[in-house]
């Protein structure tokens, strides 16, 4: 890989540090704005926590219409502009209202990321290593959710009101993502698929990769693609169905909950904020070594034996917090057996999610299917988040909401071993040859 790719990958990818940082900064702030604002769990979760979650359900079902009509780039600069201005207000917000509008506005944001970016970086990479370089936007999340975590922490003594350096820090790397953004060149593919540019897209491909464009399977099936189809035609089930899963089973592992609740719930087990917190920034760290490990991986060993690994990873760590909830084994058990869930997480679903989805459509519906499978994802995130605070407080024991997650895990197992198909190595048009047979 030639640096120009790597440069260019990364700086797509950055998208990916401000969706890990946004989406997680708000667990240091959590219980401070329920104190500030006196607002009863059902408000608190539906407007306070779980707000930023609903504008990343609308910035994933309609990112498409950008990344299709103005293109790939251009998406992801006014992507990096939407996360600025919703650190901004949310750092400054007086009221829950107020807070909520700015999230939602990063949400957006962070939603919109997960189509745009994937999409792009699926489209300038070689099949041979398109695994791992897409795998660099999940790189990032993990990235931006472990300095959020620090931040966090780094933070909590900060003024009276240590929330809003909380929120408002994620302004300057959103301002240099900005930056670095205008200076990417537009999808090679994008510009071959929806502006009929040959001789441009070819010039990038080849400035990117070092490689000649090769359009003769492009050229075999573009004729199909007229007149396209709609995403939800009978033509493409097999990937819509595809998308759905990966993303129901990703989220209903209950990734999200461990990430917006990890001081929550680390408290529950008996630590004190303290050290719930400093226990929030060990699941950074572990996800982010796994994360590398994931990206190692997956163009060697492919997305479904991650899938493998992940899953038994997942039922295994999942029991053993239930257990360790429901048996009352108080203090550093439920940490241990946390970051053993981080760490299927990030080796399994963390690492493949974005890549599988990206991978799985033809370029004319490309950023439709992403939209529709990181909307699915998103959905989930936003249901369980909002209902997580009522179902630790509404149970006998937080264990039994880990179990219905183990018992979900175990239907991903079936999922991986009986439909997913293996991607790796394959360019995505041969990909779209044999998955739409």
């Amino acid at each position: 890989m030639n640096s120009k790719l790597i440069y260019t990958s990364f700086v797509v990818a950055m998208a990916g540090f401000l969706f890990g940082f946004d989406t997680v900064v708000i667990s240091g702030a959590d219980q401070q704005l329920q104190e500030l604002w006196k607002t009863s769990d059902l408000f608190h979760g539906t407007f306070v926590m779980s707000m930023a979650l609903w504008g990343t359900v609308i910035g994933a079902i309609f990112a498409h219409i950008p990344c299709n009509g103005i293109g790939r780039k251009k998406t992801l600069f006014w992507i990096g502009v939407l996360y600025l201005i919703s650190a901004l207000g949310s750092g400054l917000a007086t009221d829950p209202y107020t807070f909520s509008i700015f999230r939602f506005l990063g949400g957006l944001g962070v939603g919109a990321s997960t189509v745009a970016a994937p999409t792009y970086v699926s489209e300038i990479a070689p099949a041979k290593n398109r695994g791992k370089l897409v795998v660099l936007y999940q790189l990032n999340i993990v990235l931006g959710i472990l300095i959020a975590f620090i931040s966090n922490y780094l933070l909590q003594n900060t003024g009276a009101q240590p929330w809003r350096w909380m929120v408002g820090i994620e302004a300057l790397p959103a301002f240099i993502y900005v930056l670095a953004i205008s200076r990417i060149p537009e999808s090679p593919r994008w510009l071959l698929d929806k502006k009929g540019e040959v001789e441009k897209a070819k010039e990038i491909y080849l400035e990117l990769t070092g490689t000649e464009m090769d359009l003769s399977l492009w050229s075999a099936t573009e004729p199909t693609q007229k007149p396209k189809k709609p995403l939800f035609d009978k033509k493409y089930r097999f990937p819509l169905i595809l998308a759905f899963l990966i993303a129901f089973f990703n989220q209903l592992s209950g990734i999200n909950a461990f990430l917006y609740y990890a001081p929550r719930i680390f408290e529950s087990a008996g630590l004190e904020a303290s050290a719930s917190l400093l226990s929030s920034i060990g699941i950074g760290v572990t996800n982010l070594l796994f994360t590398l490990l994931g990206l190692y991986l997956i163009d060697r060993l492919g997305r479904k034996t991650l899938m493998y690994i992940g899953s038994f990873g997942y039922i295994i760590s999942l029991i053993l917090v239930a257990m360790a909830f429901i048996l009352e084994w108080e203090g550093i058990m439920v940490p241990i057996f946390l970051f053993l869930f981080i760490a299927a997480h990030a080796i399994g679903q963390g690492s493949v999610i974005w890549v599988f989805i990206s991978e799985i459509f033809p370029t004319e519906v490309r950023a439709q299917g992403q939209s529709f499978g990181s909307s699915t994802h998103w959905v989930l995130a936003a249901l369980i988040t909002l209902f997580m605070p009522l179902a630790m407080a509404g149970l006998s024991s937080p264990g039994y909401v880990f179990l219905f997650f183990a018992a979900m895990m175990f239907l991903q197992l079936l999922f991986v071993i009986f439909m997913m198909p293996e991607t790796k190595g394959k360019t995505l048009e041969e990909l779209q040859e044999s998955i739409l047979k």
